[in-house]
């Protein structure tokens, strides 16, 4: 069977997602653009001999329409042969994209693909597809009346739930920070991270290669002043159960970003003179209750550890996306997870969740820990809108 191998990764360095972050002056296909551009030259690959680019984003409107994939391959410079498709599968877009890529390199169907993301929410802010727009029709109004809620309500159930206090979810998100902080200390996302020249607010050109998220200072105590960012009455009457403890800084922040990863046949590597850094050993999706939304990487791991053969303990590390700190938290108590493994430079609620972009995202900082420790196998998985998840095993080679 042909094997689908990772050659390299790379991304942006996250920029706050608002007016006056350091990305949100340059347009979101130029962002993807200068990914998708590096990573070929970065490997002396012929742009020409890329099969497709499968790229991830969610809020495809805008500056961000017209299938943004195929817009910033142009703009990088690509052959105008290369095809290109965006897809969204909301906050793991981009690691299906990876899943589709791999697949395809599998099934024969490419020799080399890129899967990329990208998400400007300064530019093209969360919501702004479905303003005045009722994106869920009849049908799913009348099957869970009023149930479906916001993400935020999602998390507040989800900690209620497996009874996560405020000051849990406050330690593990003061942890992120520590943990991201101390990476980018010692170099750990040099190798992941490459700059971009941005505009200031001064109107100067300077280079973007530092995570803007990121606070090193981040204290438990100080979190635990925050107040709620979902409370009202409207809610606090129809969840009687919620703690009310999610708040900014329990959560990922609105974020810039674009990443991308560059998967071949193990033939086609070797061809090219090109050296795997690791393999796609397992995949796997899966829904769950869209109320509580963001708990389907629990059946998702279920499922991936039943197809691949290995459990929680033979895998090194893994990635499960902080969108909000109940997330990784309830996920590591189903599994009785090790916490040192579980996101060891940081997650989303440090590194930032730039949609579209974070699937990719992880996968490059979990290819870079595997390297740097001597793991063997990582898995990724993260929570999607709608109760979705994908769940995807690496082998480091």
């Amino acid at each position: 069977m042909t094997r689908a191998v990772i050659v390299d990764t790379l991304r942006l360095a996250s920029g706050k997602g608002k007016p006056g972050g350091a990305l949100s002056g340059t347009h979101p296909v130029e962002l993807l653009a200068h990914v998708l551009r590096t990573l070929v030259e970065r490997n002396g690959v012929d742009a020409a001999l890329v099969d497709d680019v499968i790229g991830g984003c969610v809020s495809q409107i805008g500056e961000q329409a017209v299938n943004i994939a195929r817009t910033a391959l142009l703009s990088a410079g690509f052959p105008e042969s290369v095809p290109a498709t965006t897809v969204d599968r909301q906050c793991g877009s981009s690691q299906q994209a990876a899943h589709f890529a791999a697949q395809g390199v599998i099934a024969g169907a490419y020799d080399i693909v890129i899967a990329a993301g990208v998400e400007s929410m300064s530019r093209i802010p969360l919501g702004s597809s479905t303003i005045g727009q009722d994106a869920f029709g009849p049908g799913i109004a009348a099957r869970y009346s009023e149930s479906l809620v916001n993400q935020g309500i999602s998390a507040e159930l989800i900690a209620a739930k497996w009874k996560f206090d405020r000051e849990a979810l406050d330690t593990y998100s003061a942890e992120s920070h520590r943990r991201a902080a101390e990476a980018a200390a010692a170099g750990l996302f040099d190798r992941e991270i490459i700059p971009i020249d941005v505009t200031d607010a001064t109107g100067e050109t300077v280079p973007h290669a530092v995570d803007e998220t990121v606070r090193a200072s981040t204290t438990a105590e100080g979190l635990s002043g925050l107040k709620s960012s979902f409370f009202s009455d409207k809610y606090a009457d129809r969840f009687p159960e919620a703690q009310w403890a999610i708040t900014p800084g329990n959560s990922s922040p609105l974020t810039d970003g674009a990443s991308g990863v560059l998967i071949m046949s193990e033939e086609m590597a070797s061809k090219l003179g090109l050296t795997p850094r690791a393999r796609f050993h397992s995949f796997s999706v899966a829904g769950d209750d869209p109320v509580f939304m963001l708990t389907a990487p629990i059946p998702a791991t279920k499922k991936i550890l039943a197809k691949s053969g290995l459990s929680i303990d033979d895998l090194d590390a893994y990635e499960v996306n902080e969108a909000f700190a109940p997330v990784p938290l309830a996920w590591a108590h189903e599994f009785g997870a090790d916490p040192a493994k579980l996101n060891p430079r940081g997650g989303a609620i440090a590194l930032g969740h730039a949609l579209g972009s974070s699937g990719t995202r992880l996968l490059g900082t979990l290819v870079n820990h595997l390297e740097a420790t001597g793991g063997r196998y990582g898995l990724q998985t993260m929570c999607e809108g709608g109760g979705l998840a994908n769940a995807t095993i690496i082998e480091r080679i």
